[in-house]
């Protein structure tokens, strides 16, 4: 949460907008890169402001929360039938008010073709006391809806914490999580084992498990790819198949996520990726 010295050094391969969200912006605040979902950015606004943030260019920079804004890419939503999913990210959207909130699911609601309305947030950790009883059942009035919540740490699953998942889950809400790999953070074995089983013992399915963008001043932040294997290999077997998550790269320039596993020893497959693609190396 802090800035060091280290977000002033430019490494290989770093940009303001790594996955090219900007360059797959139909309308302001919308990133359709994938056929039948989009990425509802509907705030710059969050709980917390995280140094590695994929979206830093803009969080915290522009002008909130915005109904004109909205309005144009529900429309866009709405005109564009192959859209089932819609993401509602930012920022983070549990720090709109809740009668903006409902304003806006009630709208992607009305429309037919979408089926599911995901919202990706970090409240929950960062901020828990925003899952109020009211906020809840808001939000049961919207099904099918689900939640990725944002987990880096073990240390970050207080009572507070517990609480407030546990009222989401109590709604009906699923939760998926994501976490992102930081070198000196969670880059061992047991500290993202512990991290993964205790998400699970909250009712949290582990979902994905990202190596850190490329954003501009974040090598401190990077791991090798090949930490990332080896916190997977020693994950895959050794707990429950719900507490594994996948671990991918989101490619750089807008390729879409891309899963990797350990080379099998014996045959060397496992790799699902040529890593030349975006610049990364194995080790």
């Amino acid at each position: 949460m802090i800035p060091t010295s280290g977000e002033l050094l430019l490494s290989p391969g770093e940009e303001h907008d790594p996955l090219d969200e900007d360059g797959h912006s139909p309308v302001p605040g919308l990133i359709h890169r994938y056929p039948d979902r989009v990425l509802f950015l509907v705030t710059d606004y969050c709980s917390s402001y995280c140094r590695y943030c994929t979206r830093s260019r803009m969080v915290g920079w522009r002008a909130g929360a915005s109904k004109a804004r909205w309005q144009k890419a529900i429309a866009y939503i709405g005109a564009n039938q192959q859209i089932r999913d819609v993401l509602i990210s930012g920022g983070d959207p549990l720090t709109i008010p809740d009668h903006h909130l409902e304003w806006l699911l009630s709208r992607l609601r009305k429309i037919e073709h979408v089926e599911l309305i995901r919202i990706g947030t970090k409240a929950p950790i960062f901020l828990p006391q925003r899952i109020t009883p009211d906020l809840v059942a808001m939000l049961k009035g919207y099904h099918p809806l689900w939640m990725s919540i944002h987990c880096t740490h073990p240390d970050e699953l207080t009572p507070e914490v517990g609480a407030a998942l546990a009222r989401l889950a109590d709604a009906g809400i699923p939760l998926g999580s994501q976490t992102v790999l930081l070198a000196g953070i969670n880059d061992s074995v047991e500290t993202m084992k512990t991290l993964m089983q205790g998400l699970v013992r909250n009712r949290v399915k582990p979902y994905y498990l990202y190596q850190c963008d490329p954003i501009t001043g974040s090598a401190h932040f990077r791991t090798p790819v090949a930490k990332g294997l080896e916190i997977y290999q020693g994950l895959r077997g050794h707990t429950t198949g719900y507490a594994v998550p996948n671990y991918v790269i989101d490619a750089p320039g807008g390729g879409g996520k891309i899963p990797l596993l350990p080379v099998d020893p014996a045959d060397g497959t496992g790799v699902f990726h040529d890593f030349r693609v975006t610049g990364l190396r194995a080790g």
